[in-house]
């Protein structure tokens, strides 16, 4: 009886100090969350001509979720790609292209292309959302976002990615409903608010395929856009002619 209420205990520790860790992982995550929406955005521009159609795609290597380094040439010497740039987990618009991607994954798989994601979280937080929303895609962790601005993609204005929410400068109040009325839930703020998503097709040996660089959080690419650009990565279309 002793020996099962000491692994009893011992096991209540390892979860209390698991969810000591999870919240703190969250803490940071609103945190920069918070500075970021009182500052508004600041990479709005690009500062150098971003990848196009016919490029070579910028070099990935990151972590996945579990916190192995992978590189994006493991998928992509394989055959196309199509690689997702996220927006931050709390965002509807995130929500709202899943539930349509979850419809569309098997016809992009058909296609003969493996979808790979880039979240802007680490990878512990990466893979408790994974899990909770069944992502079945590998997810690459970029916390710095620094693969996101080696393959262009800038942070939005207001208008972009509030809409006609009026948004002000160092709106403390604002920020803390928004905290408050989202906290506990999978809307719950964090990471980088006005950091732009975009989607990509790498052709197999590392040519950019499709270049698409999300104008407002919910420009969603038609799949038979993704399709076409599949299939003329398979055959070489949009490759660069240098």
């Amino acid at each position: 009886m002793k020996v099962h209420d000491s692994a009893d205990g011992v096991q209540d520790v390892a979860k209390d100090h698991a969810t000591s860790a999870g919240e703190a992982r969250h803490d940071a995550a609103e945190a920069r969350w918070l500075a970021a929406f009182l500052r508004g955005p600041i990479r709005t521009r690009w500062s150098r001509l971003p990848p196009q159609v016919g490029d070579r795609a910028p070099g990935v290597e990151l972590p996945d979720a579990t916190g192995r380094v992978r590189r994006l040439d493991e998928w992509s010497s394989v055959g196309p790609v199509h690689l997702m740039f996220l927006r931050h987990f709390g965002c509807s618009c995130l929500s709202e292209r899943w539930d349509r991607l979850r419809d569309e994954l098997e016809g992009i798989d058909a296609a003969g292309a493996t979808t790979i994601a880039v979240s802007q979280a680490e990878p512990q937080r990466t893979a408790e959302v994974a899990a909770r929303r069944g992502y079945p895609f590998p997810i690459l962790c970029d916390p710095e976002r620094v693969t996101y601005e080696a393959f262009g993609l800038v942070e939005g204005t207001p208008a972009q990615v509030l809409h006609d929410f009026p948004w002000r400068p160092n709106d403390r109040a604002t920020a803390d409903k928004l905290i408050g009325s989202r906290a506990g839930t999978e809307s719950a703020v964090v990471d980088d608010p006005w950091q732009l998503p975009g989607e990509f097709v790498i052709a197999k040996g590392g040519q950019i395929a499709l270049a698409l660089r999300y104008q407002y959080c919910e420009d969603f690419p038609p799949q038979t856009v993704l399709l076409g650009a599949i299939a003329a990565a398979k055959v070489g279309v949009g490759a660069s002619q240098d």
